[in-house]
């Protein structure tokens, strides 16, 4: 009853006097989920309001504890269990998910709770490099081989696939001849921190049904 109940929460529109919750789900070290939280606090519709993460010695933990956001760590095991991680999110009452590093494939019972309401950024333009085990530096490192002239992020949807959902936005950077993929790295994490805290507002604002606004 919890998740009927949770559900209809999405459904029904949010409260005008309720902010839109936002948890972000990370692997890694957190600097994209660092500068999502910087960019939403004091946010007049959302705040970021849970961090999750797959492993507990996970930096990103750190950094939603240095800002004061609630923080979980949990298993594989318990990300996949509908028991587990349904639950977890109903109880705080999550409207939207942010994917940053992420490194699990999202469970269907997840996608269907919440339908164009998990959204994910990779760096590379989708549909190259993208797929399981397709990520940071394997990425770049994919782009530079390859003899690639450009390269960028992707923000999209998440469906039952790795990096197959609907494309939300796409932009560039320029990929030299010199490059190695750690230049290539430092170009896309610049493209990532200036535009994926916009592209979440934008979409939350549209999913939501809410009149756009600028924090």
């Amino acid at each position: 009853m919890r998740f009927i109940a949770h559900f209809s929460r999405i459904c029904a529109q949010i409260n005008p006097f309720m902010k839109i919750r936002i948890a972000i789900l990370g692997s890694g070290s957190g600097t994209n989920a660092e500068n999502i939280i910087r960019y939403f606090q004091g946010h007049s519709t959302m705040e970021v309001a849970l961090v999750l993460s797959n492993r507990a010695d996970a930096y990103i933990l750190e950094r939603a504890r240095m800002y004061g956001i609630p923080y979980i760590a949990f298993t594989k095991t318990d990300f996949l269990s509908e028991e587990s991680i349904l639950p977890l999110l109903d109880e705080n009452r999550i409207d939207f998910l942010v994917l940053a590093g992420f490194l699990l494939q999202i469970p269907e019972a997840l996608i269907q709770l919440y339908p164009n309401k998990i959204i994910n950024i990779h760096p590379a333009l989708l549909p190259k490099y993208g797929g399981k085990g397709m990520y940071g530096n394997r990425v770049h490192e994919a782009v530079v081989a390859a003899g690639e002239k450009f390269s960028g992020i992707t923000i999209h949807y998440i469906d039952e696939h790795y990096d197959s959902g609907s494309i939300i936005f796409q932009t560039t950077c320029e990929v030299l001849p010199t490059d190695t993929p750690h230049d290539v790295a430092v170009k896309v994490h610049a493209l990532e921190y200036q535009f994926y805290p916009q592209v979440i507002q934008e979409t939350i604002n549209k999913e939501f049904g809410l009149t756009p606004d600028i924090k």
